[in-house]
């Protein structure tokens, strides 16, 4: 299970969507969240689902990556929709079944549409970091959030905090894999038995992990200091990103489908 999550790889490809500039990929994923929480029913999912086959398609990345990506957060889903259907109103939609007669028709809509909502949403922000580099994405968010500097904040230690973060959970995961393995070799069972048990069972594997997530962390602070870095002051960048084409109908295509999902709104 700990080896299906994928959240924060980075996957090289010569796709469409990796010739992107990442300051439209950041744009664009922004604008894809909130067209989202603007849907108003489910026509509006089959538009933001077919926005979603072409950025698959653009990716060059095969689905079956994400759907993996999405079974450890399954339980996450399953349990807001169980409690969307709990407390959802509306008539029952099986009145003559005693056991059966909680579930409600619009508590049943609001779970489909909530995990649906979901799906999509980790679907869209998976493909930013599938087809962005962390060093690309480090840079897209320094010179979107350079406007900020006028306020006096540190704007490219920022953007390098958020980006080590989201680059170190694929290290973390491999870690956390390694010390299942090994508490497992010596007899461990995390498998067996109530939550309860299986929550104290988790002890012997969040120290070591939060062992070695610090002197990681101390390894790269001492590596950083040793290449003399002392923030975004005097930086120079190797590569200088200018919109093309591909963002520009990108840009467009989006437009169309926050357009399209408005026009539900109002009709």
């Amino acid at each position: 299970m700990i080896k299906d999550i994928t959240l924060g790889q980075y996957f090289p490809g010569e796709s469409f969507m990796h010739k992107m500039d990442p300051r439209m990929k950041l744009i664009l994923t922004l604008f894809y969240v909130v067209s989202l929480f603007l849907v108003p029913d489910f026509w509006g999912f089959a538009i933001v689902g077919a926005l979603m086959l072409l950025i698959i398609i653009f990716s060059g990345i095969s689905l079956k990556v994400v759907l993996r990506g999405l079974k450890p957060l399954m339980f996450i889903i399953l349990f807001t929709a169980f409690f969307n259907v709990l407390y959802g109103g509306g008539e029952p939609l099986f009145p003559e079944i005693g056991w059966l007669s909680w579930l409600k028709a619009e508590g049943v809509r609001n779970a489909l549409f909530m995990i649906v909502r979901i799906i999509l949403l980790i679907l869209g922000t998976s493909y930013l970091t599938y087809t962005t580099s962390p060093v690309m994405l480090t840079d897209a968010m320094e010179r979107l959030l350079r406007p900020l500097k006028a306020f006096k904040l540190p704007v490219h230690e920022l953007a390098m905090m958020m980006t080590i973060a989201l680059r170190f959970i694929p290290t973390l995961i491999d870690e956390t894999d390694k010390i299942i393995n090994a508490q497992k070799a010596r007899g461990a069972d995390f498998e067996t038995g109530n939550i309860f048990r299986r929550a104290k069972a988790l002890i012997p594997i969040l120290i070591p992990l939060l062992i070695s997530a610090f002197r990681r962390a101390e390894e790269l602070a001492d590596a950083m200091e040793c290449r003399c870095y002392h923030g975004g002051e005097g930086r120079t960048r190797y590569k200088v990103y200018s919109f093309g084409w591909r963002d520009f109908l990108a840009l467009a295509l989006m437009v169309t489908v926050i357009g399209a999902i408005i026009l539900l709104m109002i009709f």
